[in-house]
């Protein structure tokens, strides 16, 4: 069964923009945790953020990299106001709605315990005005390094982890600061050091081929042909997405599902078909149902 305790621990990334609504969402991980599964919960809290900023009279900055991928430039005011807002705000909520849903919830950011580690970028390669500038001091960074065993020890404990952005920039080898990072590829990187299935929920039904077509919803991409065509596909937001679902997949993640959160049971939905679900094998060469391989490649990656 989809939602049984036999599968590989589910990792879920909740988005956090102001279209998501999270309840369907605790209520489907209450009744995994429920049924014997292993689950961890990754979000994000964009509009937190931005609200927050609002407040303090900062106001937001955004970047475009050359790949075209668009993110937040994050200078030290920004740094404090979004460590205030993810995991202060955003998680303590998140942990109390699943509390009261049943869930036994351990909210982390990714510097606890080192969860999410890696390098500090402080400065970033963007396009302005159509000219490729760097941009200096910046606080950000993508998880090199995934304590696993933390959250296996936590998940064996009968807890459910939820994790929340910042994660633990390396600034040396000994000394580390927090960081901004992008929830998407943090919870890319949990699913992969666990052998995961990522279910990655946001406010639209998954990829589409047209966009501005309802129709066109990519429902499985099994094949290199299939996944060349979903990252052809994949405009603005969802660029991250596919990219964050490819990191996923290389490093260990057995299947990964973008599916809208808004629907009833998103979680269940999505692990029973819902959504764009994009196998191992449309990644990984020689992945086709290789479950042990999978399995070993998770233990090597994480």
């Amino acid at each position: 069964m989809p939602d049984g305790g036999d599968g590989p621990p589910v990792v879920v990334k909740l988005g956090g923009a102001r279209a998501v609504d999270p309840a369907g969402a605790v209520g489907d991980v209450a009744h995994l945790v429920a049924n014997g599964r292993s689950v961890v919960v990754v979000h994000g809290g964009s509009t937190a953020v931005d609200d927050l900023l609002e407040r303090l009279g900062i106001e937001s900055e955004y970047v475009e990299t050359p790949s075209g991928v668009t993110g937040r430039f994050t200078d030290a005011e920004t740094m404090e106001a979004f460590t205030m807002a993810m995991a202060g705000q955003v998680n303590t909520d998140l942990v109390t709605a699943m509390k009261n849903a049943g869930v036994d919830a351990v909210g982390l950011s990714g510097v606890d315990g080192g969860i999410l580690t890696g390098p500090r970028k402080s400065a970033v390669r963007v396009v302005e005005d159509g000219t490729k500038k760097i941009k200096r001091g910046d606080h950000s960074g993508t998880p090199k390094e995934v304590n696993d065993g933390l959250l296996s020890t936590l998940l064996a404990d009968g807890y459910t982890p939820v994790v929340s952005p910042p994660m633990f920039g390396m600034e040396s080898e000994s000394e580390g600061t927090p960081v901004n990072t992008d929830a998407d590829r943090a919870a890319a990187a949990v699913a992969g050091a666990l052998g995961a299935e990522l279910v990655v929920l946001t406010d639209v039904s998954g990829v589409y081929a047209d966009p501005d077509d309802p129709d066109t919803l990519i429902e499985s991409v099994t094949t290199d042909a299939e996944y060349d065509a979903l990252t052809d596909a994949a405009e603005g937001f969802m660029t991250r997405k596919v990219m964050a679902a490819t990191e996923a997949l290389e490093s260990g993640a057995s299947a990964v599902t973008v599916a809208d959160a808004n629907v009833r049971d998103p979680i269940v939905a999505a692990l029973d078909g819902a959504g764009t679900r994009i196998e191992r094998s449309a990644v990984v060469a020689g992945a086709d149902g290789a479950t042990d391989e999978v399995s070993a490649d998770a233990e090597v990656d994480g």
